[in-house]
């Protein structure tokens, strides 16, 4: 990779971090308490130890994929060595299958960007 190529890296990596910084900045985190209730409650807790269908986000966020004891995970949520920071959620909450195949979470996604944000920031505070 030429210099130039590798300066421009760095510079798309450093706007794009710039870019979700701002994001979170912007997010609501009661707002995402309203959209966790509509979107996730069902069959996610955010109390710790209190699982459901899913596993309890309690502190999701920093947490690597697969590690909440005693809930059953799918070989593919173990294995893919993801670490839920903001980006990956945002990834992820868009369409899980698609970030992590083999998946059994059967969420078709949130398309919102704005209900993604606040529901991060949300998730952000649950510790």
């Amino acid at each position: 990779m030429t210099t130039t190529r590798k300066i421009a890296a760095v510079a798309f990596l450093a706007l794009a971090a710039s870019c979700l910084t701002l994001l979170a900045a912007a997010a609501d985190p009661e707002a995402g308490g309203k959209v966790f209730k509509i979107q996730c409650s069902a069959c996610h807790s955010v109390t710790e130890g209190k699982k459901g269908i899913g596993p309890s986000l309690f502190g999701v966020v920093g947490r690597k994929a697969g590690t909440v004891s005693d809930f059953h995970y799918s070989e593919a949520n173990k294995g893919s060595g993801l670490n839920w920071d903001e980006a990956t959620l945002d990834r992820y909450l868009v369409n899980p299958r698609a970030v992590v195949p083999g998946t059994t979470m059967p969420y078709a996604g949130l398309k919102n960007e704005t209900q993604r944000a606040d529901l991060i920031a949300y998730l952000a505070t649950v510790k």
